[in-house]
């Protein structure tokens, strides 16, 4: 009996650790981190502050929150722009609750590069969906983070992005299956355009629609590589959470 527990712990584990899969590549010349997550399994959730309203802002920070639950954090990103006191510029949503209202106008800086996108968590489902079309649809999300600019729409790049441009940054975003079933985050291992960066969503990762999470401050959490960037606090941060065992 305690050989069969052990070894039903052991797939109910390996099982979890499947729900999140990270590993490097190379892409027309640039390096990148890429974890792709099982939508329809995965306990995939944005974190904010904590219960007492005291923001997180770290990874290790949310992987202790997750600890009275049992849980623990098997992945993390940071997702979505935000003002100096951490709270997200666009729209979020935290279990159910909406915290900020959905920014449709264009404006100064990445997130004001329109289109823009939400990137919508659901039960069994993970989308990134352009936000008038957000707005017309209204999807009843469990979380959601808007940020900016869109880098792949429907299977093509955003039309502002310029193959010779010469802006250059570490980038993070995430991109979605048209079912989905598949979220794909990325950050990349040196500084990428735009147009580097979407390309890798629309011709590598295989997502029709992809958005831009941030630039420059961009983090990655992913234990199986060993990986835990270090920085300043982040606002909102998107992460994987697994049984603790």
């Amino acid at each position: 009996m305690i050989r069969a527990a052990a070894v039903l712990a052991l797939l109910t584990g390996a099982g979890q650790a499947a729900a999140v899969e990270c590993r490097d590549l190379t892409h027309d010349g640039n390096l990148y981190t890429v974890c792709e997550v099982d939508a329809r399994n995965a306990d995939l959730r944005l974190f904010l502050n904590d219960a007492d309203g005291t923001l997180l802002g770290q990874f290790s920070t949310v992987d202790q929150a997750l600890r009275p639950e049992g849980k623990r954090l098997a992945f993390a990103m940071n997702a979505g722009m935000y003002h100096d006191d951490r709270s997200p510029v666009g729209h979020y949503v935290e279990n159910g609750v909406e915290q900020k209202r959905v920014i449709a106008n264009a404006g100064p800086g990445n997130f004001g590069l329109l289109p823009n996108g939400v990137f919508c968590l659901r039960p069994g489902r993970a989308d990134v969906i352009e936000t008038l079309d957000y707005q017309a649809a209204k999807p009843d999300c469990r979380f959601a983070t808007q940020s900016g600019p869109m880098l792949v729409i429907d299977g093509a790049l955003h039309p502002r992005f310029l193959p010779d441009s010469t802006s250059r940054y570490i980038r993070n975003g995430v991109g979605t299956s048209a079912d989905g079933t598949r979220a794909v985050f990325a950050i990349s291992g040196n500084s990428v355009t735009f147009h580097e960066f979407g390309t890798l969503f629309r011709d590598v990762l295989k997502t029709p629609n992809a958005l831009y999470f941030d630039g420059n401050i961009s983090r990655l959490y992913a234990p199986s590589l060993n990986r835990a960037d270090l920085g300043f606090s982040m606002g909102p941060i998107v992460g994987v959470a697994v049984d603790d065992r």
